[in-house]
């Protein structure tokens, strides 16, 4: 097959209707062979005749979409220098935009034998690997643009596409599972009514199912184990792996667009599946091992591990920077997406081992006109020394707040330690992001996510019960900051039951009144459970996916969810822009927001010291928002005022003075949350708030 120089840039498989231009970066390779896969899987093997500033590269006319290939690393293998080609193992494109198939795992996709582990293996690994391959473009967006929803409008509703819809009957079983499924009609009607804005999708990058789970029965359900970071998942597509799932993905971004629904990506840039130095060579491993991954200085046959999974890509060097900003640019321009939460994010700032907010990944999304503009999520920490970064993000930056969770969680289950924690996380965290200039949009805000306890078994397990994943139990976080309210897991007992249910919702409405940005995880609002699971990342079954069914015994806390979101969007007073100063605001005399005893009184110093008290009260002044609408036009709004009760037993509130409101009219009972008694009390009046329950009130005049 006669094959033509082609050009060294764009990296990948590039089809431009007459043939497809190949390129693979390499500075460890001697020669690349480029394999090309028939229907009956017979391999055709072509060397790559160019080199050009370390791109090998090759264009082949009558290459079509739809065509399987890999690669071939002819070079040097020498681990303890740090390099490992090996031309008997098949290689995935690093920037293939579909793969298709499974890893049969087999020893030939590793480059030792496994009865002695310094012998080098040359079986050939392509009856067991993936392939990549070859993409059709083009598609019709029509006249979709990016929605650009600011993020103090944003609701975020963290979802997985699988576990979505594996179970909704109300969503066709042929798509069930799928990136259709997740755009079906019944699905947007839910996000829509639901309130959500975005949703965050579980890692969507091909990833690979591990062979320890495979071996036990098992499959990384998660998907925090990328392999190609251009491909979408290829299990998530109903059109099939050759390439459909990139149509059938973009289909469903234009389906959630159209729907005023934003598409936000979970991605893992900070390791990848090939994992430690006994894992096996899939693609970067043996394309050019040193300038993908980060290895140990004293000894480079081993890798720098912050991420817990053997291994940690190389962000010191310039062909793993832009595979990373390529990756980002290509999501965002062909594919739509509007932005992305980077998993373990602080292991993308070590430079060497502490963790730098000036790293040269950091300037380059800063500087990037594409990569800059779309919404950018930190999962601020790692496993690494000194990885724990909450807060120390450089501007454009939003975080996970993680402290925010652990406050929350901590004053709901009756802690006495965190009353001004928790007053300062439901005030928008601005002694951790006001310091550098940053808003009170740079908390994302979550009580529970993917990793950990669902909402329902927050409020019903003291204990993880991970029985299920084969490892005794040991894994997964042993502090949760749950309470079962009385009785560990399931039971019959009404007022558990009823205590539990009230706790439910007084997570949701602290979640979403709070200043900041929500997330939402999904099957929250529906009762989902795991059954005291809070690491269901091998549990691709009826423990993770939602039950669509049982969920129906949860419509109270739907609804109620639905009316939070509402109450939300309605009022700007509960999505603030800036900060709140305690001064003066507006014109009425008050500051922007007041923090208030049960009796009425402002709170002094001695009642935030630990211990003091389970009361909270904090008064909203809608006249005191410093902010202007789009036409420049002053932002005033309701006042409303906030009663929180995380103690056992009843408390009587007293309404503040005159000054801050003549009356007030319940707009949120979490105790009553169908609002069967609409209340209006005067100022200075009681009002007796059940255990464990939370008030909003607005003033009606």
């Amino acid at each position: 097959m006669k094959i033509w120089p082609g050009s060294p840039y764009p990296l990948g498989a590039s089809y431009d209707g007459g043939g497809t231009n190949f390129a693979l970066f390499s500075e460890a390779a001697e020669r690349v062979e480029l394999c090309l896969f028939d229907e009956d899987g017979t391999e055709t093997r072509i060397d790559l005749p160019e080199r050009e500033a370390m791109v090998w590269h090759g264009y082949l006319p009558r290459i079509v979409p739809g065509q399987r290939y890999g690669y071939r690393v002819h070079g040097p293998n020498d681990p303890s220098a740090g390099l490992r080609c090996n031309p008997s193992k098949l290689l995935l494109d690093p920037y293939a935009k579909a793969i298709d198939g499974h890893y049969e795992w087999n020893e030939a996709l590793f480059s030792y034998r496994f009865d002695d582990h310094d012998a080098y293996n040359d079986e050939d690994s392509a009856p067991y690997a993936m392939k990549s391959v070859v993409i059709n473009p083009y598609f019709d967006w029509a006249n979709d643009r990016p929605l650009r929803i600011p993020f103090h409008q944003t609701v975020i509703y963290e979802a997985h596409v699988k576990g979505m819809t594996e179970r909704n009957p109300h969503v066709p079983e042929d798509v069930r599972g799928t990136y259709s499924g997740l755009a079906h009609p019944a699905m947007i009607k839910h996000f829509k009514e639901l309130g959500v804005t975005a949703v965050e999708l579980m890692p969507v990058h091909q990833f690979v199912h591990d062979s320890n789970l495979v071996e036990r029965g098992q499959r990384n359900y998660w998907g925090y184990n990328t392999i190609g970071f251009f491909a979408p998942h290829n299990d998530y597509a109903s059109f099939g792996g050759r390439g459909g799932q990139v149509q059938e993905f973009k289909s469903m971004v234009k389906a959630l667009h159209q729907a005023g629904i934003e598409v936000i990506l979970d991605v893992v840039y900070n390791h990848t599946a090939e994992g430690n130095h006994l894992g096996p060579t899939l693609s970067f491993r043996g394309i050019d091992n040193p300038a993908y991954y980060r290895l140990v200085e004293e000894d480079k046959q081993y890798y720098y591990d912050t991420t817990g999974t053997g291994n940690s890509l190389n962000v010191r060097h310039h062909e793993s920077l832009r595979l990373i900003m390529d990756s980002l640019r290509y999501w965002v321009t062909e594919m739509h997406v509007d932005g992305f939460r980077f998993d373990l994010a602080a292991s993308l700032a070590r430079d060497f081992h502490e963790v730098n907010r000036l790293a040269a990944f950091f300037d380059l999304v800063n500087q990037d006109p594409i990569v800059s503009q779309v919404k950018l999520i930190a999962e601020p920490w790692d496993v690494g020394d000194g990885g724990y970064q909450v807060g120390g993000f450089p501007p454009l930056w939003t975080e996970w707040n993680g402290k925010y969770r652990d406050s929350v969680r901590d004053f709901w289950r009756g802690e006495p330690s965190g009353l001004g924690e928790f007053a300062s996380r439901f005030a928008g965290s601005s002694d951790l992001y006001e310091i550098d200039g940053r808003r009170p949009i740079a908390s994302i805000n979550f009580v529970t996510a993917h990793d950990g306890f669902t909402l329902e078994d927050l409020v019903s397990y003291n204990e993880k019960h991970n029985d299920a994943n084969g490892e005794d139990n040991r894994d997964g976080e042993s502090h949760n900051r749950s309470w079962n309210s009385g009785v560990e897991g399931p039971t019959d007992d009404p007022a558990v039951i009823a205590l539990r249910e009230r706790q439910k919702r007084n997570f949701l409405a602290t979640l979403l009144l709070s200043q900041g940005v929500p997330m939402i995880a999904h099957g929250d609002e529906l009762g989902r459970t795991q059954g005291g699971n809070n690491n269901v990342y091998a549990q691709d079954n009826e423990i993770s996916w939602i039950d669509w069914a049982d969920a129906r015994h949860h419509d109270v806390l739907t609804v109620f969810t639905r009316r939070l979101t509402r109450l939300r969007a309605d009022h700007p007073i509960f999505r603030r822009r800036r900060f709140f100063t305690g001064e003066p605001a507006g014109d009425t005399g008050l500051p922007g927001i007041a923090w208030l005893r049960h009796d009425g009184s402002p709170m002094q110093e001695q009642d935030w010291a630990p211990g003091a008290a389970r009361t909270l009260a904090v008064f909203l002044n809608g006249h005191g928002i410093p902010e202007a609408d789009a036409l420049g036009e002053r932002i005033v709004d309701d006042s409303f005022l906030l009663l929180f009760n995380a103690a056992p037993e009843e408390v009587e509130f007293t309404l503040p003075d005159p000054a801050y409101g003549q009356a007030w009219e319940i707009t949120v009972d979490t105790a009553d949350p169908l609002l069967a008694k609409a209340t209006t009390a005067k100022a200075q009046e009681g009002l007796r708030l059940a255990p464990h329950a939370m008030l909003v009130l607005r003033c009606a005049y």
